[in-house]
């Protein structure tokens, strides 16, 4: 009996002793400041959810690690946040996967319309699948997490139902693959980033734009678009990069606390709680009375999602040229999908 006591005393004096040692390793990392940058404004979710990310983080790394968060472009502008993340401008960047076509031929594949049902599943179908791809993908960055906003629509000037209708007019796309579909429907493309899209419309160079529904009010299109397409034609992907240098540097506990928050669980939190505000912006459009949301009867619909198909043709060409099987790429994250209850 006074032998297991003393043996009992024993393990609680090397657990005590290891306790210590790993605090007083953790106090002997070197303290590490990130900058997290980002070109969405303020009120957006995605930076609402940056910070409580960073939060986390600090309070992981014992205080070691401080991350500030930089929103609405103010470290540099939307389409260069890649670049910023591999020149070390930003140790963490916010991208629109689709704003440089061809750059990221295998992430794009979820642009390609009439795909993702909804951005809880959907963050995390796109998070889980691209993980196997990222690193020939996106060169020069270590991927932290990939998501997608809640489906998005076609906001416009005038009353749209029919793809037909699109001939000729000046959209802006939300990425790459709607810019395909555009240009297959005979529409031109104006090429802005979302906080350049408000003057794009104002001055007449742009008709229409693809949009999430909150993201409409939170950008102020709500005060140049009237009409809103209710369909669910389309995701954007997102990832958060972080430089790899930057993350080289760190000791191995906070590697561990970056490796920790850069998970799937992230992504969906990510998706959940930006998909949650843009559903809030459709209900919110449905009862404005300035505003007209268009219903489109079952062979409405049909006929926007054959209209797609020259986009899935095209992405699915540049795949091949890079190499990669499109088909089975498609297989593959549909199949995920359909995991998470996010295909559509």
């Amino acid at each position: 009996m006074k032998t297991e006591k003393l043996a009992a005393i024993a393990r609680t004096t090397l657990l005590a002793a290891l306790l210590a040692l790993g605090g007083a390793a953790q106090a002997q990392d070197k303290p590490v400041e990130l900058k997290m940058s980002h070109w969405v404004p303020p009120t957006h979710p995605t930076h609402k959810t940056a910070l409580a990310w960073a939060q986390s983080v600090e309070k992981a790394s014992g205080g070691t690690i401080k991350v500030a968060v930089f929103p609405a472009q103010q470290l540099g502008k939307a389409f260069d946040h890649y670049d910023m993340a591999t020149k070390g401008i930003a140790d963490f960047a916010f991208v629109n996967v689709g704003y440089q076509a061809g750059r990221h031929v295998v992430a794009s594949m979820i642009q390609l319309p009439f795909m993702v049902a909804n951005a809880d599943g959907g963050s995390r179908a796109f998070d889980e699948w691209y993980r196997g791809h990222a690193e020939r993908d996106m060169p020069g960055v270590k991927m932290c997490m990939a998501f997608v906003h809640d489906p998005g629509t076609l906001h416009s000037r005038t009353r749209i139902s029919s793809p037909d209708q699109l001939k000729g007019m000046k959209i802006r796309p939300a990425q790459s693959g709607v810019a395909e579909w555009m240009r297959a429907l005979g529409a031109t493309n104006v090429t802005v980033s979302a906080p350049e899209a408000r003057e794009a419309l104002e001055r007449g160079v742009a008709d229409a734009l693809t949009f999430p529904w909150e993201s409409v009010y939170l950008f102020g299109l709500d005060k140049v678009t009237r009409f809103h397409i209710d369909a669910k034609m389309y995701v954007t992907g997102f990832a958060w990069l972080m430089n790899p240098a930057k993350y080289a540097a760190m000791s191995p506990a906070q590697k561990k606390v970056i490796d920790d928050h850069c998970n799937g669980e992230w992504a969906q939190r990510n998706g959940r709680e930006w998909g949650e505000v843009e559903a809030g912006g459709r209900a919110k459009t449905l009862s404005n009375s300035t505003h007209t949301v268009v219903q489109l009867s079952p062979a409405e619909l049909d006929a926007w999602r054959k209209s797609a198909a020259p986009v899935v043709g095209a992405w699915s060409d540049e795949a091949k040229k890079a190499g990669h099987d499109p088909q089975a790429l498609i297989d593959e994250f549909q199949r995920v999908l359909t995991k998470h209850g996010a295909r559509l």
